[in-house]
């Protein structure tokens, strides 16, 4: 990173703070090195914590029975015969079944051609020379809020190419890093559309109101109003902080630059693949729509699925939850697809494709420009398993709901409570679903002890959830950030970790506290937080 050293300007407190994290992060190892460390960390604590009896008790909703089950969890010695054979027999499994990988690979495959074929070139050079430059930060922002509805696509392809195009402008590639990771991350729980996330938080928080409300509902649209607006919240946000904060705080950038032609006219090659490439899109989509809106469409749950999910969940599913094959099964091959089918044909018809052999070359070299993320993914994982089959995880969230029920705090205030414990559990697990089966089962029940709906609840959780992810490195796309963030290193040693912490600190306090702030204005000027849900029993 280059440091704005050139100013004169009296620094802040806050950014001596940001430069102290990010200068000590960057005297740490290399990033795989320190993921070997976590995982060497890892397994002392747990021999240690495991000699000592560490345990905690605490009620779970199952995941199979989707009913609430007493637990005792003990924090787990993983230098026992099964611990070893643990650790050494799901090395490869940790690896490939890391959540990043698949999507990583798949993905750029498509993004590979696009960019081989020089069209993501002409996109971006469409996108400067119509867009404002004091919009880019907006809408680069946004988009990444927005493709939460495209589960992890936001991850593999918005980031990287937030990048980009703030490169083209003239910009620092690491602040495009930064305001795309923070609308994918930081405001994953906000967006226009109804998203995955929904009806499966939906589904958990029905089973937790259940154990005090017997035959209680919670549906996919319970935060919809709150989470609508919380879309342009993090926008306006994201974008201000990304220009008065973050990127003053890069200074020049002063490696590589991006060579897109910046004249006022396109090529007549650019312009027809890109006309070419539009019309291959609006061919795709139609395809990709005839596999999901008629009603037995192949990318919908069929009447026999339909049945069978209402037989396990006691009610309808939702539109989200009928095209789970598309969303979650599909969506990163299609996306893949939507990059490839569109670069190809601008190939073509810009003659920068001339036969298979160049197809097969770009691919490749997308391939070859993932090996330093990969190396990452593989270290990270085993980080991730050890640290997960430890328990210790577990034991500190515990731990922290036992304090924050013990400081009898009521009302709204219980409830912000909830927002900041979830925003420090989340440092130590990643995954909205596993935690909310846990804190579910005691908070739901406890808040509707002090008036407050179990929707409320959930609302809370979810901005707490929300605001840590991007400087969480127990976070699955952590290191893949560092990753792509890395080919922007300008001096060997200069981009590490704490690079990264530094540049998102600001984007995670802020959205954390103004989050916050809005939850309660919402409160107390008594709007619904969804459709027909009141935040109060």
């Amino acid at each position: 990173m280059s440091t704005n050293s050139n100013s004169t300007k009296k620094m802040s407190l806050f950014e001596r703070f940001l430069n102290f994290v990010e200068v000590t992060g960057n005297k740490l190892p290399h990033p795989v090195a320190m993921f070997f460390g976590f995982f060497v960390a890892t397994i002392i604590f747990s021999v240690i914590l495991s000699y000592m009896g560490v345990s905690v008790n605490y009620k779970e909703i199952s995941r199979t029975t989707n009913q609430v089950v007493e637990k005792t969890t003990y924090v787990q010695n993983l230098l026992t015969r099964s611990g070893i054979r643990g650790i050494f027999g799901s090395t490869v499994k940790n690896f490939t079944g890391h959540a990043a990988l698949g999507s990583i690979v798949v993905a750029m495959l498509g993004v590979g051609l696009a960019e081989g074929t020089g069209l993501l070139n002409s996109i971006i050079k469409k996108i400067v020379l119509s867009t404002p430059r004091q919009l880019v930060s907006a809408i680069v922002v946004f988009a990444g809020v927005m493709s939460n509805i495209a589960s992890d696509a936001g991850y593999v392809v918005l980031i990287p190419l937030g990048a980009v195009i703030f490169l083209s402008f003239g910009r620092h590639p690491l602040a495009g890093i930064a305001a795309a990771f923070a609308g994918v991350s930081g405001g994953f729980s906000a967006n226009l559309l109804i998203g995955t996330t929904d009806p499966l938080l939906g589904g958990i928080t029905t089973s937790a109101a259940q154990i005090v409300l017997p035959g209680y509902s919670v549906t996919p649209t319970a935060n919809f109003f709150f989470m609508f607006a919380s879309t342009f919240f993090i926008t306006i946000v994201g974008a201000w902080l990304t220009d008065k904060i973050v990127e003053p705080r890069l200074g020049e950038y002063k490696g590589p630059k991006v060579e897109i032609d910046l004249s006022n006219q396109m090529s007549a090659e650019e312009k027809n693949g890109l006309r070419a490439s539009g019309i291959a899109t609006i061919a795709f989509i139609g395809v990709v729509l005839l596999m999901v809106v008629p009603e037995n469409a192949i990318f919908r749950l069929t009447q026999a699925e339909i049945a069978t999910f209402i037989a396990q969940n006691n009610r309808e599913p939702g539109t989200m939850e009928i095209l789970k094959p598309f969303f979650s099964d599909s969506i990163v091959y299609i996306l893949m697809l939507a990059f490839f089918i569109p670069g190809l044909a601008y190939g073509i018809v810009a003659k920068t494709v001339k036969s298979h052999k160049d197809v097969i070359k770009a691919m490749t070299k997308a391939m070859a420009s993932c090996g330093q993320v990969l190396v990452i993914i593989f270290v990270s994982a085993q980080f991730v398993y050890v640290f997960s089959k430890s328990n210790i995880g577990i034991v500190i969230a515990v731990k922290l709901a036992d304090v924050l029920k013990d400081l009898g705090i009521s009302g709204i205030w219980a409830a912000v409570g909830l927002i900041f414990l979830t925003a420090f559990v989340n440092l130590f697990i990643g995954g909205a679903s596993s935690k909310w089966l846990m804190l579910s089962p005691v908070f739901i029940p406890m808040f509707v002890e002090l008036g407050l709906t179990p929707e409320y609840t959930q609302l809370a959780y979810r901005i707490g959830d929300s605001t840590t992810n991007i400087i969480s490195p127990l976070m699955s796309y952590f290191p893949i950030i560092v990753g792509f963030a890395s080919k922007y290193e300008e001096k060997e040693g200069s981009m590490g970790i704490g690079t990264i912490i530094a540049m998102m600190l600001p984007y995670s306090i802020v959205f954390l506290i103004g989050w916050s702030i809005m939850f309660i204005a919402w409160t107390y000027l008594g709007l619904p937080i969804g459709p027909g849900v009141s935040m109060f029993m």
